[in-house]
């Protein structure tokens, strides 16, 4: 994606934080005849790096779709993809600028993970993604999962096909005008008294130190 060096999120803190906080993915790859394909899934995250090895040597991306989803089958056979995470987005005016040449923009944090398909086929691995996933989204329905017919379930687990996302690279955006600190004061106060969005961005600018009662980090982001 398009990554000025002033969005570009360099703690990976901040892209497992997004990743998880936003986890309905979309999973981008190529159908047969090279047209982009995308399946939108909720995905689990897990940070298997060991200590001392390379930031996201070791994320790995949890999902699965219908086995009537060709998605699987494109994976099976171009095993590399893209997965993309969008976070909280929304409009700012100009009006949180103190002068009038300005324009308006969209701010947004975005994670974009460059990855390598693995497919999971075997009904105990299967149940054991499904449970990871039952755990990120309603904890209490795992009872409930544990205690179904085995037929029933079984029939479940076989109208799907997991995948596990070695996650090979990673881009980390985060737009929140972190070049303008003339706006933040303003900026800050429009979201944190706005939309769920707006006030998720009034968060992220207040964990990055972008609320205008400071002098502007710059490199956080």
């Amino acid at each position: 994606m398009y990554l000025p060096p002033q969005f570009a999120a360099k703690e990976r803190s901040l892209a497992l934080d997004l990743m998880r906080r936003h986890a309905f993915a979309s999973v981008i790859s190529t159908d047969d005849e090279g047209t982009p394909f995308v399946s939108h899934i909720p995905l689990h995250l897990e940070d298997r790096t060991a200590a001392g090895a390379p930031a996201n040597s070791d994320w790995v991306l949890l999902g699965h779709v219908a086995k009537g989803n060709a998605h699987w089958r494109y994976l099976e056979s171009r095993p590399r993809a893209l997965v993309t995470f969008l976070g909280p987005h929304a409009f700012m005016s100009t009006r949180v600028y103190p002068d009038l040449v300005r324009v308006p923009t969209w701010t947004y944090l975005a994670v974009h993970c460059t990855v390598q398909a693995t497919l999971i086929t075997q009904a105990d691995a299967k149940d054991r993604l499904l449970k990871k996933l039952i755990a990120d989204h309603d904890p209490a329905y795992a009872e409930q999962w544990r205690g179904l017919d085995q037929d029933y379930a079984g029939k479940m687990l076989s109208a799907i096909v997991g995948f596990e996302l070695q996650v090979t690279d990673v881009q980390c955006k985060i737009k929140l005008n972190q070049h303008r600190p003339e706006s933040h004061a303003r900026m800050h106060e429009t979201y944190a008294a706005g939309s769920a969005d707006e006030r998720e961005l009034a968060q992220w600018m207040e964990r990055l130190g972008l609320t205008g009662a400071q002098t502007d980090k710059g490199g956080a982001a």
